[in-house]
């Protein structure tokens, strides 16, 4: 037991210096401000619409400006912090202290991961909060869908953090993993339409058109596929109160799990090689 905490008690600090270090930057500061200004402002969207247009129309829309705001400056936040907490403090020369002392490499890179994901956890939180408060004060139903949707955002949120951190890691500066980062975002919201790719390169009964199904079943097997993660249009058109539908919670919590642990592995065996 002391081994074990002797061994993650230098990845606590180094998180817990990431996490101050991160929350103060002007850039994320200013992604978090302008979510929940969009968040906040949707409120007062009804006002400029039709009176005599139902309530339930106008409540569709501000839930979707919010779910999409959500969505939007979650991921760019995600992105920015994992793409820059490794490659920043190269630049600074700070990483050459930190590793001169007895801290190995995984557990460096174990505190830089695990306080990317207390900032994209904690900015999650504020954004879904002030949505879940002005849910519940314009319907008076506790939005327990939306607390199941925030939930599954960090998951999801969190393979694109793994992945962005790991090209972070053969990277020297933090413009190529942030590049990187919106192609992973971009392609996982993809990956459900490589089905379709194959279904159709498999009608036509030609040697490139099976050879392109065969490439389109493979990638749709081994990327994830980010929309599974969505409650977007369940909690457009659904209760508040109304539990999810067609979704496994256990397994999408397992499955961005698995993902993010490859991530991080992706990571591990970037930083080894690399010459610190």
């Amino acid at each position: 037991m002391k081994t074990v905490a002797s061994f993650f008690r230098g990845p606590f600090y180094i998180a817990l210096y990431t996490y101050r270090e991160g929350i103060r930057k002007k850039v994320l500061i200013g992604f978090l401000i302008l979510s929940l200004l969009v968040i906040f402002g949707s409120s007062f969207i009804s006002s400029f619409l039709d009176p005599s247009a139902e309530t339930d129309m106008d409540l569709k829309l501000i839930k979707d400006i919010c779910v999409t705001a959500i969505s939007i400056f979650g991921v760019l936040i995600t992105i920015y912090v994992s793409a820059s907490v490794v490659p920043n403090e190269m630049e600074n020369r700070v990483i050459y202290t930190v590793l001169s002392k007895p801290v190995r490499r995984i557990q460096y890179l174990i505190g830089k991961f695990l306080g990317a994901q207390l900032i994209i956890i904690v900015n999650l939180l504020l954004m879904g909060f002030l949505f879940f408060m002005a849910l519940y004060l314009r319907q008076g139903i506790m939005p327990t869908l939306l607390l199941w949707s925030i939930l599954l955002t960090y998951f999801e949120f969190l393979i694109v953090s793994a992945f962005t951190f790991a090209i972070s890691c053969f990277a020297t500066s933090s413009l190529v993993p942030i590049i990187g980062g919106l192609f992973i975002y971009i392609t996982g919201n993809l990956t459900e339409y490589l089905k379709d790719v194959e279904h159709r390169a498999g009608q036509t009964g030609q040697a490139f058109d099976e050879f392109i199904g065969q490439v389109a079943s493979t990638l749709h097997a081994v990327l994830p596929n980010l929309q599974n993660f969505s409650l977007k249009m369940q909690i457009i058109t659904g209760q508040p109160n109304d539990p999810p539908t067609d979704v496994l919670i256990p397994n999408l919590i397992l499955y961005g799990v698995l993902y993010g642990l490859a991530g991080f592995a992706c990571a591990y065996l970037a930083f080894w090689r690399k010459e610190v």
